[in-house]
């Protein structure tokens, strides 16, 4: 099972198993996370080869020069007015994209985040102009096919998503939605989704099982319209948004989840917040990843999903769980275990590899 444990070099039966289709969303809304160099390393020994970041931080972008990590970079919502200007958006590929691809592999920029589930009407106006303009700089410089431009959005743009087989988007939203949905079609990009069963739990406790949003064993539902038997709650939530995509005219976008995670801690009004949930909600998904699971309605396209998130983040506002979402705390050790086992140096990698490998070689780990 995939999964996460790391050790500071306590390197008692380090086991690498890799974690294929499985993305992890890097955030750094904090100021006690370990250095860029740091975690390229211990993503490397847990195998993970996805990570989406909120930004282009140029620190991120160098540390992980030469791996085999695929990255999603962010442009975030307060340059969605400049994006607007193609000339602004042509800068900002050759000042943050450019000067990386030769050695680090990104493979796609989001556009902006949950902008159309907001209530920022030049944001909402601006997404679609900021995401063409910046398909459009990739072109010029002979880009456009190797990374492609999206957005990530809200699963609240959603008006229904029960059964899955009448999934619909919010009324006020088709107009921006067809209009992104018509962009996606055009340059063969996926459509983004960040999905939380925990908030429908949290949301609706009595009603809703634990065991199916936790990928527990349990009854599940039956859709009534296809038939379609679903055991879990994040699967239909993806089926759902495939629907509204179809009743919009589209059948041929792909469907990705760029945010899902479970909190570890929360609130007294933050229901199932807890480690041992959170342990279950990762731990049962990442198995299912590694499996190249298909949702009941697309059984042959493995579920594309990046976990949220990498790390606890300190400085995040908002409730007691946003801090809390992370599969390690910043100093290295597990919020909760999960299977997978890996290592974060003490030391800045990159400005210390000789005592790396020094340290390495003397545990005989082998290193590239």
């Amino acid at each position: 099972m995939c999964g996460a444990f790391v050790e500071f070099f306590d390197t008692n039966s380090i086991i690498s198993i890799h974690c294929t289709g499985v993305g992890i969303n890097y955030g750094q809304i904090a100021n006690n996370l370990p250095t860029p160099s740091r975690v390229a390393y211990l993503l490397s020994s847990l195998n993970i080869t996805r990570v989406k970041l909120y930004d282009a931080d140029p620190n991120v972008l160098s540390a992980f020069a030469n791996s085999n990590i695929e990255f999603v970079i962010g442009l975030g919502n307060e340059y969605l007015q400049r994006m607007t200007d193609p000339n602004q958006a042509q800068s900002w590929i050759q000042q943050h994209v450019q000067p990386y691809i030769s050695r680090t592999n990104i493979k796609c920029i989001t556009v902006g985040n949950e902008v159309l589930s907001g209530n920022n009407t030049q944001d909402i106006s601006n997404l679609l102009p900021a995401m063409q303009n910046v398909y459009n700089a990739l072109t010029n410089l002979g880009l456009n096919k190797d990374i492609y431009v999206t957005t990530a959005h809200s699963f609240a743009i959603l008006a229904n998503s029960y059964p899955p087989s009448a999934g619909a988007f919010r009324q006020d939203l088709n107009e921006y939605i067809q209009s992104i949905l018509n962009f996606h079609a055009e340059t063969g990009s996926p459509f983004l989704i960040n999905a939380y069963p925990f908030f429908a739990y949290k949301d609706n406790s009595e009603q809703v099982s634990l065991s199916y949003v936790l990928f527990q064993p349990n009854s599940g539902m039956v859709d009534p319209v296809t038939n379609l038997h679903y055991d879990n709650m994040l699967y239909a939530q993806i089926d759902s948004v495939y629907s509204a995509i179809r009743a919009l005219g589209h059948g041929d976008i792909q469907v990705k989840v760029s945010e899902t995670g479970w909190p570890s801690r929360g609130d007294l009004n933050e229901v199932g917040a807890t480690p041992e949930n959170a342990r279950l909600y990762n731990g049962n998904l990442l198995n299912r990843i590694q499996q190249r699971q298909g949702t009941p309605a697309k059984p042959s396209t493995p579920v594309d999903i990046y976990v949220f998130a990498l790390f606890n983040e300190n400085m995040k506002p908002g409730p007691l769980s946003e801090r809390n979402y992370g599969l390690y705390y910043p100093d290295g050790t597990p919020v909760y275990n999960i299977g997978l086992q890996g290592f974060l140096p003490r030391m800045d990698y990159s400005a210390s590899r000789k005592n790396v490998v020094y340290l390495l070689n003397r545990w005989g780990k082998d290193v590239h």
